[in-house]
C-alpha cells in the first residue's frame, strides 16, 4: 500500500456515494494514511468535490458490461467501496437488469481484483433484505439468510462471492448489511424502503407525501450519518476479528412508522404530519413485509460500530445537513 492511498468508489453518484466523498473530500485520510487520489465510478457521471487536496478522477460506466470492472481497478486502488447497484424496488420489477448489476457487475469487480494479484481491502454493501420471514422476534447474526425480494437474493449472493475471495485471499474484504438509510437527502428514488424517508423529508420542505403501508408497521433506520460511520469503520476493521465471517448487519435504530410521525411532529409540527397521505401499495407492502424489522446486531457493537441514538436524532441530523437548522414554516 503506497503512502498517498488511491480509492475508489463505484456507485459515486448514488446518495451513499456522494455522502462518502464529501467525508473524504473534508477528512481525506483512512486509517491514518492520506488519501492522494479517488477515482469515482457509475453510470451517470458522479458529481465531484472543488478545491480538495485528493487528486479526483470521474468515470462513467457499467460493471456489468464486458472490460469496464477491469478498467477501473487497473491502477489498483488500496481502497474500494462498492456501492454500486440497482435499488430494491427496481430490481424487483425489472428482474434482468436488477441481476446483471447486482450480482454480475459485483462478480465481475472481484474478479478483475483477482486477475490484478494483489491485495486491497474492499467494503461490500449489502442489506438487510438479505434476511426473510418468518421472523419470531429481532434479527441476530446467526440468522440464516433466506431474502423474499430478488435485491435481497442478488445482495446475499455478493456477500458469499465477497466470503470466499477474502477467503482465498485474493482481496481483504468486509461486508456491511445496511438498514433502511432515513432520511435520505433529494428525490425519491425506485427503492421500495424511500416512503420511511420520503414522509420526514417533503413535509419539513412543505411538500405532500404518499404513505403506502400501515402506521403500525416496525422497521429499522439509520442515518446517512451512521451509515458513513459504518464505512469508514470498515475500512480500517482488523478483518481478522470477523472469524472468517466477513459480512455483518449494522446496528439500528428500530420503531414504528407512527413513532417516525412523531417525530415529524416534533421537527415541524402538526401542518407537516398533515402533509402525509395514505395511499395503500400492495407491491410495497408484500416487500417490506418480507424484511427484518429489528436486529440484534451484536457482533458489530463489539466490533466498534456506533449507531444512532434514536428516530429523533436521526430527524435532527436531517435538519441539520440538508436543512441548515430549518424546517419550512
Amino acid at each position: 500500500m503506497s503512502d498517498n492511498l488511491h480509492v475508489l468508489i463505484t456507485g459515486a453518484a448514488g446518495m451513499i456515494g456522494q455522502k462518502l466523498i464529501a467525508r473524504l473530500a473534508r477528512e481525506p485520510r483512512i486509517g491514518g494514511q492520506p488519501i492522494g487520489r479517488m477515482t469515482l465510478v457509475d453510470v451517470v457521471a458522479p458529481e465531484t468535490p472543488k478545491n480538495i487536496s485528493p487528486e479526483v478522477a470521474s468515470r462513467t460506466g457499467d460493471l456489468s458490461l464486458p472490460g469496464e470492472a477491469s478498467a477501473v481497478v487497473a491502477d489498483s486502488p488500496d481502497y474500494i467501496f462498492h456501492l454500486a447497484g440497482v435499488v430494491s424496488g427496481e430490481a424487483e420489477t425489472d428482474f434482468e437488469k436488477g441481476y446483471r448489476v447486482n450480482i454480475d457487475g459485483t462478480r465481475f469487480l472481484f474478479e478483475a481484483i483477482r486477475l490484478r494479484e494483489y491485495k486491497p481491502r474492499v467494503v461490500f454493501t449489502s442489506s438487510a433484505a438479505v434476511y426473510g420471514g418468518p421472523f419470531d422476534g429481532p434479527v441476530t447474526d446467526d440468522f440464516q439468510l433466506t431474502p423474499h425480494s430478488s435485491y435481497g437474493v442478488a445482495k446475499a449472493i455478493g456477500e458469499q462471492l465477497l466470503a470466499d475471495y477474502s477467503r482465498r485471499g485474493f482481496f481483504d474484504g468486509i461486508g456491511i448489511r445496511l438498514p433502511a438509510i432515513t432520511v435520505r437527502p433529494g428525490k425519491p428514488n425506485k427503492a421500495a424502503s424511500g416512503f420511511f424517508s420520503s414522509i420526514i423529508r417533503e413535509p419539513l420542505v412543505g411538500q405532500n407525501a404518499m404513505l403506502p403501508i400501515s402506521d403500525d408497521t416496525l422497521h429499522s433506520h439509520a442515518s446517512p450519518r451512521a451509515a458513513i460511520g459504518y464505512l469508514l469503520h470498515a475500512a480500517t476493521l482488523d478483518t481478522g476479528k470477523l472469524d472468517q465471517r466477513p459480512n455483518l448487519m449494522m446496528p439500528a435504530v428500530a420503531c414504528t412508522i407512527a413513532e417516525q410521525i412523531e417525530a415529524l411532529r416534533k421537527a415541524g409540527g402538526d401542518k407537516a404530519v398533515a402533509r402525509i397521505q395514505r395511499v395503500r401499495d400492495t407491491l410495497i407492502e408484500r416487500i417490506v413485509a418480507g424484511w427484518p424489522h429489528q436486529f440484534l446486531a451484536k457482533r458489530a457493537l463489539d466490533l466498534g460500530f456506533v449507531p444512532d441514538k434514536s428516530f429523533d436524532e436521526i430527524v435532527a441530523h436531517h435538519v441539520e445537513d440538508e436543512l441548515g437548522g430549518k424546517v419550512s414554516a
